[in-house]
């Protein structure tokens, strides 16, 4: 005990005593301040071993079955939602490979980890798709003597005739901008046909599309030299972004290209404004651009350039001046009008001088390339050749020609992965709150010149002279709101909202209304629905270079039924010959249009679209990049001409 308790009486501990393992608690005894004694107690403690054994011994067994249990559920879950998504992508791929174009037996997971590969194989089998299709379609065209431009024979032919060379573009919209909406960034898709019609090119040749970074988030997405890899999703070629100060976007955009050269050449009876400080930024615009082309440029001998639109009147001038080796187009999308028009423009010399800096310069129609000789030939010293339909302007030529651009079809409403569900139009007019046995739609960025206002009275007069189409007949207007900066669109904007409220106030029923104005951009996949199920289309331009709208129209129609209501003053008309064409200003003659349109025997409508759509089948917008591509390649420049002599 002395030994045990010799420091401290008052505790208690283990020890062992006889060769047992005891628990020995002491207490002492005082009296006074003097410990008289202690009170010992001992008690066994193997118990307490045994006891600690068993709790270990349960907890493990315990937990070996929870860990059992959950690798069971783990690798059941594993089974289920990993090796048999992944078994049957395998299997789908595999078929694939063996030419079995189906859809996936499966909904391809969006948001989890199997989204990136979802993206993909989604891509990869619609590329397979695409190049099968291409593949059947040109053997099938081989054995009667066809041929069918396809994005693979565009992307051979462009490297044919450019050897190897990348297609430089350039234009001021970009065909992907960059947005924030609170703390995200979206990718967008901008509206307008110059994107529509050239991003299939792009995506089939390679090269770099050269455009203004207009979104707010632009510059975020950008590499160091102002690059970007697009689509986003599956990129195909570069993006080269050139940034524009505000002065210099509102003086060369808004100003100029837009007040001034848009009305000049629609000649749509809004009158042209043409302001000094808005040339000066048109001009230092230009010079951007040219510094930036040049920049992608350096280090590629003899390149292509694709220059589009009027936004770039200067461009070529400048451009051949710096590069005189480059092959230069440029392609006029709106209309050319007659030289009496164009002297509006106080510098119309110098717009002509920079346009004749390029080697080729095309415009939708025949006509707009007549304008454009006549305008050259009243306002400089130069030397036409009108069999040749070339100018020769200080020892330099440029040709002038007609190609009528066109839609990716049949590839932009292709349906291939992944599944779509059915169209169905009760389903559709429900969403807008609205029912009617016919529907007719109308899709434009609006503008004064695609003629909204003259369409609405032309439905209004309809109605009038068909009275028991009330109730019965809606039109819905598919409007992109567009630089409602200027004035001129800020007004036509309201104009346009008037009108409806005005039409719909005067036929309203209870839920009806013949006309369903969406004033919002709208993405492709969005309008399809629309096109699909539509009775008609009312195309109505007072002024257009082609207008591809008519077109998209047309390459929808998979059903081949369906009719077109095409302005005569659209270049699509010229083209689309089985459309029931009219005069926009005519409310009358639009107003038994339409009901002919409704009222038509539906061979008719099949035999009409049928022959539509193989106009645009056989003239795409790969054969129109083709041919374009053709005569810029065969285009002989001087310095070329002396280094193989």
């Amino acid at each position: 005990m002395d030994g045990i308790f010799s420091k401290n009486l008052d505790g208690s501990r283990f020890d062992l005593l006889e060769d047992k393992e005891r628990h020995i608690y002491a207490m002492p005894l005082r009296l006074e301040e003097s410990t008289i004694g202690a009170f010992v107690v001992y008690q066994g403690a193997s118990h307490i071993r045994r006891q600690l054994f068993k709790i270990y011994r349960n907890t493990f067994l315990r937990v070996l079955v929870q860990v059992f249990l959950i690798s069971l559920v783990t690798l059941v879950i594993v089974r289920w939602s990993v090796m048999g998504p992944i078994a049957k992508m395998a299997e789908w791929m595999k078929q694939l490979r063996a030419g079995e174009l189906s859809p996936p037996p499966f909904s391809l997971p969006k948001e989890d980890i199997f989204a990136p590969i979802a993206r993909e194989v989604t891509t990869f089998a619609r590329h397979l798709s695409d190049a099968k299709a291409a593949v059947e379609e040109e053997a099938r065209l081989r054995q009667t003597a066809e041929s069918l431009w396809t994005p693979d024979r565009l992307k051979e032919h462009v490297k044919t005739k450019l050897q190897g060379k990348p297609l430089v573009v350039v234009s001021n919209r970009e065909p992907y901008m960059h947005v924030r909406r609170g703390r995200k960034v979206d990718c967008i898709v901008p509206a307008g046909g110059l994107v529509t019609a050239l991003e299939p090119v792009l995506r089939a040749s390679g090269g770099t599309w050269i455009a203004h970074g207009a979104g707010d988030a632009d510059w975020e997405m950008v590499d160091a030299k102002d690059r970007l890899r697009v689509p986003p999703q599956d990129p195909q070629y570069t993006l080269r972004r050139v940034a524009l100060t505000k002065e210099e976007e509102n003086g060369y955009y808004y100003g100029f290209s837009n007040e001034g050269l848009w009305p000049l050449c629609h000649i749509a009876h809004t009158r042209p404004l043409f302001r000094a400080e808005d040339w000066a930024q048109y001009q230092s615009a230009n010079g951007k651009f040219a510094d930036a082309v040049v920049d992608e440029l350096e280090g590629v001998e003899d390149p292509g350039i694709l220059i589009q639109d009027y936004h770039f009147a200067l461009l070529p001038r400048l451009l051949k001046e710096r590069r005189p080796d480059a092959r230069i187009a440029v392609f006029w999308h709106i209309p050319w009008p007659n030289p009496e028009a164009f002297g509006i423009c106080p510098w119309q010399r110098e717009l002509l001088f920079g346009l004749l800096g390029a080697d080729l310069i095309g415009f939708h129609t025949q006509f707009h390339c007549n304008n454009f000789l006549d305008t050259v030939d009243r306002t400089l010293e130069s030397r036409i050749n009108w069999e040749q339909f070339s100018v020769v302007k200080s020892g330099h030529t440029t040709h002038v020609k007609p190609f009528p651009i066109s839609v990716a079809f049949p590839d932009s409403f292709q349906d291939v992965l992944p599944e779509n569900p059915p169209l169905d139009r009760t389903m559709l007019l429900k969403e807008l709150g609205i029912r009617a046995k016919y529907l007719a739609v109308g899709v434009e960025r609006m503008d004064y010149t695609k003629g909204v206002l003259e369409r609405f009275r032309g439905i209004e007069r309809f109605l009038e002279k068909f009275p028991h189409y009330l109730g019965e007949f809606v039109y819905v207007q598919i409007g992109a709101p567009s630089r409602t900066h200027i004035k001129r669109y800020h007004d036509f904007l309201a104009e346009v909202d008037a009108e409806a409220e005005r039409i719909n106030w005067k036929f309203k029923r209870r839920d009806y209304r013949p006309i369903v104005f969406l004033k919002r951009h709208h993405s492709h996949q969005e309008i399809l629905p629309f096109y699909r199920l539509a009775d008609l289309c009312l195309v109505t331009s007072l002024h257009d270079g082609m207008n591809l709208v008519a077109k998209e129209f047309v390459a929808a129609r998979s059903d081949e039924s369906g009719v077109l209501i095409l302005s005569r003053f659209a270049g699509a008309s010229r083209e689309m010959r089985d459309a029931l064409i009219i005069n926009p200003y005519d409310a009358e003659q639009m107003a038994e249009a339409i009901h002919r349109a409704l009222d038509m025997d539906p061979d008719e409508k099949s035999a009409r679209m049928k022959r539509m759509r193989e106009t645009i089948r056989e003239n795409n917008i790969y054969r129109w990049a083709g041919n374009l591509i053709t005569e810029l390649s065969n285009v002989r420049l001087p310095d070329v001409a002396s280094k193989k002599s």
